[in-house]
């Protein structure tokens, strides 16, 4: 083994060991908010948990829908851990906060699902914008919400997702606010992230995409926005909520939004060259 490749390994183990350290404090009850900024090298998913019978058209519906639902796993029916993510990686302990969903109405937040878990329950992995936020910092971009130690601002827009089976409704855009310089630099870099999200879908203008306030996000924290900023919006995980809330399952369970499962799996990975 050359220098080079062991100093690799070396580090590839000591990323590994710092994602599952966050995820020992999630396991623990130590961590049960969101998760922008934590592990900032690693890949960080959206979950849907799904009864089998549903399974089929919510595949469909991310293959349909790649921009805000780019699938980094799928598991088989029953199954909890997740080796694809990580040694060590259980579905039912390892979100901070989950959102439990009876027929389309949120019923619960938890922080762990173990009490929850049937054997027919299907678990959907989707890229996370946080996953590019990493080479925005190391462009020099400073990212608000980071900056303020507030969760991503998320608001369902006008833009139509393609629906499949029960599946549809609006996409759901997370934004972030750039000077026009800033913004041109952000779509370069964020596109060589197709895996968690890309380029962005819309920039300035929010009432075009339906948007009235900035200041009341649908979810998450709203940011400052200076006036010399303009908004830049990308496609965002949480959109399976919103289809969701208009397929009615009779049980679901997701993430809570901004409160991510953390893999193993690293950022740069994620980039095309």
């Amino acid at each position: 083994m050359s220098p080079a490749t062991a100093t690799q390994n070396h580090a590839e183990i000591g990323n590994t060991l710092l994602a599952e350290s966050v995820r020992q404090r999630i396991r623990s009850g130590k961590l049960t908010g969101h998760t922008s900024g934590l592990a900032d090298q690693h890949v960080q998913g959206n979950v849907v948990i799904l009864p089998q019978a549903l399974a089929t058209d919510f595949l469909g519906f991310c293959q349909k829908n790649p921009k805000p639902c780019p699938l980094l796993a799928v598991s088989k029916p029953g199954e909890f851990l997740l080796p694809t993510l990580g040694a060590h990686v259980d579905i039912r302990t390892d979100v901070p906060r989950y959102r439990v969903w009876r027929n389309g109405e949120l019923v619960d937040e938890p922080t762990d699902i173990t009490a929850l878990w049937r054997d027919d329950l299907v678990t959907f992995v989707i890229g996370c914008s946080f996953s590019f936020e990493q080479a925005l910092l190391d462009a020099g971009l400073p990212l608000r919400h980071i900056e303020q130690e507030k969760n991503v601002a998320m608001f369902r827009s006008n833009i139509a997702t393609e629906a499949v089976g029960p599946f549809g409704g609006p996409m759901v855009v997370s934004m972030r606010p750039f000077s026009a310089a800033a913004a041109i630099r952000a779509v370069e870099i964020t596109a060589r992230f197709p895996q968690v999200h890309g380029a962005p879908v819309h920039i300035g203008s929010p009432h075009l995409i339906g948007i009235r306030d900035l200041s009341n996000p649908d979810y998450g924290d709203a940011v400052d926005i200076r006036d010399d900023e303009i908004p830049v919006f990308w496609a965002c995980g949480v959109t399976p909520q919103a289809a969701i809330t208009l397929a009615k399952p009779d049980f679901c369970i997701t993430h809570a939004p901004g409160a991510m499962l953390i893999t193993d799996l690293l950022n740069q990975d994620m980039s095309i060259p």
